[in-house]
């Protein structure tokens, strides 16, 4: 480095400088900057100018952000409050117009049954592990549930009967659980059983008529109803349709797959008979 110093590169280097700076403040004590080396200041100052100005520019909307961030942060929460209330509403608008549409379903089945009295009630609690043995309503003895109520579904198909019910809540057995009974008869054939559930079809979401006849008419499609023998169950209540027909272990009698109406692993609004 010291030998380029040295070199009369550098010195030319340094008297071309010194030159252009005289010239520069020779012109500029008389006012005669000329355009050319006015230009080529500028080009060199250029740069740092519009660095600057970024920096400025940057600071300034910093400074804005900083400032506006209360008032962003305030307006986030009350639309959080407002989102969070309409949803509120949305669901209470779900279930008021899910209960309407069952009520009106409901003043159909009971034209059949005028003397038939029910309570409205939604599903509150199912257990994971056996969905399709039960599930708890909202509904207890307060609203004048009682052990061995049936339990129907807003089109009026069977789901189950209660098995427990306290003050405001009760228990209800599906018809796919294995202990479930109910006299059932098949619509077309009026071939007699019993609707019971089953270990080998609750999965599927499925029942069973068995006894039925060895030599029965019955067939796939078939409606099945209830014929309120036992007194527990209402007649004529609907159950579902024969899926398949196949012969019971013994052999002296046939076995119907039931596809219930509706699904007591799925249901969300029921209707529980108090009196018929």
């Amino acid at each position: 480095m010291k030998d380029f110093f040295d070199t009369w590169k550098f010195k030319i280097l340094i008297a071309i400088a010194v030159f252009l700076v005289g010239i520069m403040a020779y012109a500029g004590a008389n006012g005669r900057l000329t355009a050319a080396p006015q230009e080529l200041l500028s080009v060199a100052v250029a740069p740092f100018q519009r660095a600057a100005a970024a920096v400025s520019s940057g600071v300034a909307s910093l400074w804005e952000n900083y400032a506006n961030i209360d008032a962003i942060l305030e307006e986030n929460q009350q639309l959080s409050e407002e989102n969070a209330s309409l949803r509120s509403r949305m669901v209470d608008y779900d279930k008021l117009k899910a209960e309407n549409e069952a009520y009106k379903a409901l003043a159909n089945i009971q034209e059949q049954h005028p003397e038939m009295s029910y309570t409205s009630s939604f599903v509150i609690g199912r257990d994971p592990l056996d969905s399709f043995w039960g599930f708890t309503l909202d509904r207890g003895t307060l609203d004048g549930v009682a052990v061995n109520d049936a339990v129907i579904s807003d089109e009026g198909y069977l789901l189950g009967v209660v098995r427990e019910a306290d003050i405001t809540s009760c228990k209800v057995m599906t018809i796919l659980h294995p202990s479930f009974n109910a006299a059932g008869v098949v619509s077309r054939t009026r071939d007699n059983g019993i609707i019971t559930g089953s270990a080998d079809y609750a999965a599927d979401g499925l029942c069973i008529l068995s006894n039925l006849a060895r030599s029965t008419l019955s067939r796939e499609g078939d409606q099945v109803i209830t014929t309120g023998l036992g007194g527990v169950f209402p007649p004529d209540v609907l159950v579902g349709v024969i899926k398949e027909l196949t012969p019971e272990a013994s052999g002296k009698s046939t076995l119907a797959v039931i596809q219930p109406g509706a699904d007591p692993r799925t249901v969300r609004h029921v209707f529980i008979i108090t009196n018929y």
